[in-house]
């Protein structure tokens, strides 16, 4: 990350990095804050965020309410509350993006557990509709990696991300810089 912003300073822009809880409004806010007060306006807003509970589909009592409120609050609700409370600053920005980090398991069904497959089909459906609403002054782009080698998943493995990759057509583990590469290349092309 240090690398892109000293690249992004290199050629004569401004940029940071902002680590924020999208689920606390007061963070949020002291994020636009500190963006309105540096940079008067916004460029890029990538949501990347997510949290899982492992849980084999086919155990529905394991899946409690609780967790899939979490998995949905956070996927969901956290991603969309920052754009509404960004969008303002993007509207003054240049060539305005929003990248949602989402999976391919929005669209294959098949991932840690239900709520976390439902959570990013919504990430999904909720781009389109973002996109309806913002464009075409702001651009909205997802990206789905398949299983990238983390451990996102608790308890799941190099040996669980490799078994997944092997069920896909190229058949290959996805890296963290993998997905870096895809939101840096749906920004700047």
């Amino acid at each position: 990350s240090e690398e892109v912003l000293e690249g992004i300073r290199a050629k004569g822009g401004k940029g940071a990095f902002i680590h924020t809880d999208a689920m606390d409004e007061d963070l949020v806010q002291a994020a636009v804050a500190f963006c309105v007060s540096e940079f008067g306006s916004l460029d890029i807003l990538v949501n990347s965020a997510g949290i899982t509970k492992a849980v084999p589909h086919a155990d529905l009592e394991a899946l409690d309410d609780d967790s899939f409120d979490r998995i949905f609050a956070t996927n969901v609700r956290g991603p969309f509350a920052t754009v509404r409370a960004f969008a303002p600053l993007l509207r003054q920005g240049e060539d305005s993006i929003i990248v949602n980090v989402s999976s391919i398991s929005a669209t294959t069904g098949l991932g840690s557990s239900i709520a976390y497959c439902a959570s990013k089909a919504a990430v999904d459906t909720m781009g389109l509709s973002l996109a309806r609403a913002l464009g075409p002054e702001i651009r909205v782009i997802g990206i789905s990696p398949a299983a990238v080698a983390t451990d996102f998943v608790p308890g799941r493995g190099r040996a669980g991300v490799e078994k997944q990759a092997a069920t896909t057509p190229l058949k290959i583990v996805s890296e963290p810089d993998d997905v870096a590469l895809a939101v840096m290349s749906a920004i700047t092309h």
